[in-house]
This record gives structure tokens, C-alpha cells and sequence, in this order.
């Protein structure tokens, strides 16, 4: 079993030491202290990190079009009308999409973030992971446990919540008929296989950091120096001559992107003079083909089209305006049936509409 060290809700209007929380480790059972105590029993260890719900929010995105999963940043998008701040004010968490391609997220303020996570470096405690205690229930069905003075409601509940008795019982009749009641949770299991479905808030700016060992810095530099001192022309010497080889390598491989009819490179540069000396391909053809694009793809969804040009290495590219995201998976899935690899790059939101470029390269 891990090392989870988990901070109560009563510690969440003061961040200090003396947060009330509680410690299970793989050598004993659940221990109740305070927050410096803990620091003292766990000694640097790596810890795992357990919060209250009432620190974030919960919320699923609508069902999402398309095949593929969305970006963090789309979904941001999709759900900032359903936050109460600002998006670079809170940190999204994604977790993996139910039956109903729903994706849930688990949004945080940064600063408390932040926050939590510099009290416990302060107190000496490694935290490599971070989850939410109502994210930690199973979710084969809906379930209400007491834990730690409240009742946490999650599992298969379109919601992760913690209510008082008083609030439960106000909600009690519109919840399933199917409801797990516990009034204890099996923390064991809880806490061993919980997490494998939870959503991590450690990523992205608050990823862990592995701090580089000392020696390995001053190896470096006694590296350097050495180089520098004793060989500093032969270094420079076998440095160009290995560019020089690595540029011909992608000189190659470009060639034979470019042209994979010629198979056999003799002479590099002679090749692409009369490849160029011969005349290009049709234009009409290549117009044929965009026109297909037109009428099949864009033609049928709801895109304005700002651009249009054609690039030699990389085929047709459509800049475009759209009203959502999903009009762009939309446009893309749109594709994909008429047979067509396009790709849909450097997607981002304006105002009320979404800009991105559509890259087709025609086999003409």
C-alpha cells in the first residue's frame, strides 16, 4: 500500500500546520494527526495526496463527436460557460470518457493548488500524486459512504459531492433507487484500486519535478573543462563532420518524401534539378481534386473558409473559422468517411468562434 496522507475539510479555511489530517502507510493503520506530525512520521518519504471535494469541483462535459479524444484545451473550451472563474484561474483535470463519451473534470483553483502544495514541501513531504476522496469510489454504481463526519456521494452519480445529514436528506428523494449505502467505506480497497479510475491533478505546471543529483552537475563541468582544455579542435573537427553527415541523412529522407517514385539516390543534387526541369502536374487535376474537398467536406459543415493554398511538400491547406470545436471533429470525422487523411492543427477560440487550419495532402 502507498503512502497517503489525506487533508481533511476542517483544515481548508487556514493552510498551516496544524491542517487536521490523516496518514495510512504500508506499515501501519490509519493515524490521525496534525499536519506537522504527519510530515515527521512520513520523513521525506514520497507521499500520494488526498483531498477533500469541498477544495474543487466536479462537472462532465456533453457527450463529444468524433472518435478521438479531445484536447485538454478543447474541452476547457466546451465546459467554461459551467465554471465559476476565469480558465487561467483554475486548473482542469480530464479523466477517461463513460459509455456516453462524457468526460469528467476536476477543476481547482490554481493559487489553492499551489498553495497546498508548497505547505507540504515546507514541511519536507514529497507529494508525487494528487486526487479527490469522492473520485476515489468505485464506479460500477452509485454509492454514499460517511467518511470523516459527512456523506460523500460519487461511484456511477453524474456528480461527486459531500453533504451534511441535513443536505442528504433534502436531496434523498431524488437520488437512484439503486444506491449503495455505507456507512463506512472499505479504505483498504478504497485506497489500493480507487485511484486506478481517480483523476491525478499532478500534471501539467504542477507535475512533479525530479530535482537532478549534484554529481551529475559537476560532472558536467569537469566534462567540459576537459574538452575544452585537451581537445577542444577535435571536438569541433568531428562535431561538423557529424552535422554534415546528419544533414545529408534529412536531405535523403526528405528527397524520398518528396519524391518516393525515385527510390535510388545517385546524385542528390543533380536528381532535383531535373525533377524541376520537368513540368508540374496538371493544375487542373490538382483544382479537381480541391474541388472534391469543397463539395464533399467543407461543403457540408457549418465552416467559414478564410484561405485557401496549395505547398508542394505538404499538399492543400485550408485555413477556416468554425462556431465550436465539435464542428471541427465533426469536419474531420466528415473526411475520414469520404476517404480523405486530413488534419485538423493549431486549433484556438476567438471570441465565439474557433480558428484552425486543415491540412489535406491529395495523392495527385
Amino acid at each position: 500500500m502507498k503512502n497517503w496522507l489525506y487533508l481533511t475539510a476542517e483544515g481548508l479555511a487556514d493552510l498551516s500546520s496544524d491542517w487536521p489530517c490523516c496518514l495510512w502507510s504500508h506499515t501501519s493503520e490509519r493515524l490521525t494527526m496534525p499536519l506537522h506530525q504527519a510530515a515527521q512520521v512520513l520523513h521525506e518519504q514520497k507521499i500520494d495526496l488526498l483531498l477533500p471535494i469541498e477544495s474543487c469541483s466536479w462537472l462532465r462535459s456533453e457527450p463529444w463527436p468524433g472518435r478521438r479524444a479531445p484536447a485538454a484545451q478543447a474541452l476547457a473550451f466546451a465546459v467554461e460557460e459551467q465554471l465559476g472563474e476565469a480558465l487561467d484561474r483554475v486548473h482542469l483535470s480530464v479523466g477517461r470518457a463513460d459509455a456516453e463519451r462524457r468526460y469528467p473534470l476536476i477543476v481547482i483553483a490554481r493559487e489553492r493548488l499551489a498553495a497546498v502544495l508548497s505547505l507540504l514541501t515546507e514541511n519536507g513531504l514529497h507529494v508525487r500524486s494528487v486526487f479527490v476522496d469522492a473520485d476515489l469510489l468505485p464506479t460500477d454504481q452509485p454509492i454514499a459512504t460517511r467518511w470523516f463526519g459527512r456523506w460523500l456521494l460519487g461511484g456511477a452519480l453524474p456528480a461527486r459531492l459531500a453533504l451534511t445529514d441535513e443536505d442528504l436528506l433534502a436531496l434523498k428523494s431524488v437520488l437512484p433507487e439503486d444506491m449503495l449505502w455505507r456507512n463506512e467505506p472499505d479504505e483498504q480497497a478504497w485506497l489500493t484500486e480507487g485511484f486506478r479510475q481517480a483523476i491525478n491533478l499532478r500534471h501539467g505546471e504542477f507535475a512533479p519535478r525530479n530535482s537532478p543529483l549534484p554529481w551529475r552537475t559537476l560532472s558536467a563541468v569537469v566534462l567540459i573543462l576537459f574538452l575544452l582544455g585537451a581537445g577542444a579542435s577535435e571536438t569541433r573537427i568531428r562535431f561538423l563532420d557529424g552535422e554534415t553527415r546528419r544533414l545529408a541523412q534529412v536531405n535523403d529522407q526528405r528527397f524520398r518524401t518528396l519524391y518516393p517514385q525515385h527510390a535510388q539516390i545517385v546524385g542528390l543534387t543533380a536528381q532535383i534539378e531535373a525533377i524541376q526541369s520537368v513540368p508540374a502536374q496538371s493544375r487542373e487535376t490538382r483544382i479537381a481534386a480541391l474541388v472534391r474537398l469543397v463539395e464533399k467536406v467543407i461543403g457540408a459543415s457549418q465552416v467559414e473558409v478564410r484561405r485557401i493554398e496549395y505547398e508542394q511538400a505538404n499538399g492543400w491547406k485550408v485555413q477556416l473559422t468554425a462556431n465550436s470545436f465539435a464542428e471541427l471533429e465533426r469536419l474531420r470525422e466528415r473526411g475520414r468517411q469520404q476517404g480523405l487523411t486530413i488534419r485538423i492543427d493549431g486549433a484556438s477560440k476567438m471570441l465565439d468562434r474557433v480558428t484552425a487550419t486543415l491540412t489535406w495532402e491529395d495523392d495527385v
